[in-house]
């Protein structure tokens, strides 16, 4: 398994910018202006985010990196 910090880094040279995967506002305009993602609504945004994870290997990413402690 990988450690949070390389996911950190595979998300943000995947992404092409630096930001924090862990606040929602800022991966959802990750997604939004750079990839054309618009996640559903759904009871939480994790759940926004596992609902979509086969569009787009970035948004396993994330959630890999949201879940590791």
């Amino acid at each position: 398994m990988a450690n949070k910090d390389f996911i950190h880094q595979r998300i943000c040279v995947y992404a092409g910018t630096e930001f924090d995967p862990a606040v929602d506002e800022q991966v959802q305009e990750i997604l939004r202006a750079k990839f054309n993602i618009h996640l559903p609504q759904r009871a939480s945004f994790n759940e926004s985010l596992a609902s979509t994870t086969s569009d787009h290997e970035l948004i396993r990413l994330i959630l890999d990196y949201r879940t590791m402690e």
